[in-house]
C-alpha cells in the first residue's frame, strides 16, 4: 500500500519514527504520572493528619474541663 501512495517516503519515515518514539516513551510517562499522584496523595494524607491533631489540641482544654466538672459533680 505504501508503494501505491504518492506521499514521499521521507514523510512516512518521519511519521513512523514519531509514532515509535511516542509508543516507546508511554510506559515511562505513565509510571511517572502514577508516582507523582501517589506522592501527592501521601502528602495530602499527612497534611490532613496534622490538621486533625491541631484541631484536637484546641479541643482538649474544653474536654478536660468538662471531665473535671463531671468528676467534681
Amino acid at each position: 500500500m505504501a508503494d501505491n501512495s504518492t506521499v514521499n517516503q521521507q514523510v512516512t519515515d518521519a511519521v513512523t519514527q514519531t509514532n515509535v518514539t511516542v509508543l516507546g516513551e508511554s510506559p515511562a510517562q505513565a509510571l511517572s504520572t502514577l508516582y507523582q499522584m501517589a506522592t501527592h496523595a501521601s502528602g495530602m494524607a499527612l497534611q490532613n493528619s496534622v490538621s486533625n491533631q491541631q484541631n484536637l489540641n484546641q479541643l482538649n482544654p474544653a474536654i478536660i474541663s468538662e471531665a473535671i466538672k463531671i468528676i467534681k459533680g
